[in-house]
């Protein structure tokens, strides 16, 4: 929020209409709306509608910073619009938000492309289903980064972002809803090093200490709970995603494990692919995802090793690497499947997630700008800390900032009383003799 500038502590409105700003933009900070017969996933509130268009031409223009929804038909095809110039990274991510207790076969998914004027790929990036045959959200993206010695796609001009559907003919014909967001990445003042080290921690650490907490997951990338390194206990319902966020900074390395507990019912049926744990980084695109069955008794799967967050990890041909390419939030995602109702019934099973964020924090790279969403905070430990979900730390920053303008105009009319106060004693200190009185109070506040 802009700071507006007044005429004088006796001028009139502007105060006021800065505190009413401060109050309003608060007010209409996203949140989480469900109505009745939506799909559970929870949507950025403050995303704007758009339609995608059949060709390039006829794209409408999605802004740097803003989220949008949309939907694809079965096997649908969509084009978006993005002007860059030949400075900053780009990234366009879309999630893909089935209706839940759909079938999905290992092929199903999106496939996000961004493309320059002539047609050129200038990166692209796919999210199938895989071995788990229930459809739940998925995500991808596509980026254009700037690189010295690259041709395509490094002038200024219109990009095109191309969102695929694939679907097999036993998937559920549904349509799918979208959520787009578009970010930017400031390019840097002075490249370093390219070259990836042989050598980095690959060896899983031993579990987090301090033993469960419970911390119940959202229902979005957008109300993402915020997790630091620890035990979090929850309980998932068959069909159900959680969401959660974990701050990983540069040189930090995120390892997470996924755990299902033994059924109350003592039941003990079969159920392939029963959990999906993903990985998913702060431009939201897919790191990685993986899978275990469930029988009734504990169940745990853990996510591959990854190197260390590192600028240079997005010259790596290795997707994995490259996608652990920045600092920031990162997303873990787990997924039980509807199977698991038919066997065990409806009732939630028990969720432990045990995160570790080891290695020492490191300086960024030197960006031309301000990183945006690449890079932690203090706020953003604090938020992890706290369990704060992304929503509720939007809101607690403008609530910061309501605060901060209630404050301010509480300081202008101390002073403003004092002033007058203080014209008050001048006049009367004067007396009759001085003749009628030159000033008066304030006329507006």
């Amino acid at each position: 929020m802009r700071t507006q500038r007044g005429r004088s502590v006796f001028g009139g409105g502007r105060m006021a209409g800065a505190l009413v700003a401060a109050v309003c933009a608060a007010a209409s900070l996203p949140g989480q709306a469900w109505a009745a017969g939506e799909s559970p996933y929870a949507f950025d509130g403050a995303a704007s509608r758009v339609k995608g268009a059949a060709s390039s031409l006829d794209a409408q223009q999605l802004k740097v910073g803003q989220s949008y929804r949309d939907s694809i038909t079965k096997d649908g095809k969509l084009y978006y619009r993005v002007d860059l110039d030949a400075k900053r990274n780009a990234y366009v991510s879309v999630v893909a938000v089935p209706k839940p207790g759909g079938k999905a076969e290992y092929g199903d998914g999106i496939k996000v492309s961004l493309q320059d004027g002539s047609g050129s790929q200038c990166g692209y990036q796919d999210a199938a289903f895989e071995s788990a045959g229930f459809t739940r959200p998925i995500t991808a993206y596509a980026h254009r980064t700037i690189e010295a010695d690259r041709s395509t796609c490094q002038r200024a001009g219109a990009y095109y972002v191309l969102v695929e559907r694939t679907s097999k003919a036993v998937s559920t014909p549904d349509d799918w809803e979208l959520e787009i967001r578009y970010l930017s990445e400031p390019g840097v003042k002075q490249t370093g090093p390219t070259a990836l080290p042989e050598n980095w921690p690959s060896s899983s650490p031993p579990p987090p200490a301090g033993g469960p907490q419970k911390r119940l997951g959202g229902a979005g990338f957008h109300d993402a709970t915020s997790l630091k390194q620890g035990e979090w206990r929850a309980d998932i319902k068959p069909g159900q995603t959680l969401f959660y966020r974990v701050p990983v900074d540069w040189g930090q390395q995120i390892f997470a494990t996924a755990e299902l507990g033994s059924s109350p019912s003592g039941a003990t049926e079969y159920v392939s692919n029963a959990l999906v744990l993903s990985l998913d980084n702060p431009a939201r695109g897919h790191v990685d995802q993986d899978t275990v069955s469930y029988d009734g008794k504990p169940a745990t799967l853990a996510l591959d090793p990854h190197r260390p967050v590192a600028f240079e990890n997005r010259y790596s041909s290795n997707s994995y690497t490259n996608a652990m390419r920045f600092a920031g939030w990162y997303y873990l995602s787990a997924t039980l499947s509807p199977e698991v109702a038919k066997e065990y019934g409806d009732k939630p099973v028990p969720l432990t997630l045990r995160v570790n964020v080891t290695g020492t924090a490191k300086a960024g790279p030197a960006y031309d700008g301000d990183a945006g969403p690449f890079k932690v905070t203090e706020n953003d430990r604090d938020a992890a800390a706290s369990g704060a979900s992304g929503s509720e730390a939007q809101k607690s920053g403008g609530m910061v900032l309501v605060a901060a303008a209630g404050i301010g105009a509480g300081t202008v009319l101390i002073v403003g009383l004092g002033l007058w106060t203080l014209v008050g004693r001048r006049r009367a200190a004067r007396g009759p003799q001085d003749g009628p009185p030159q000033y008066g109070p304030p006329t507006a506040w």
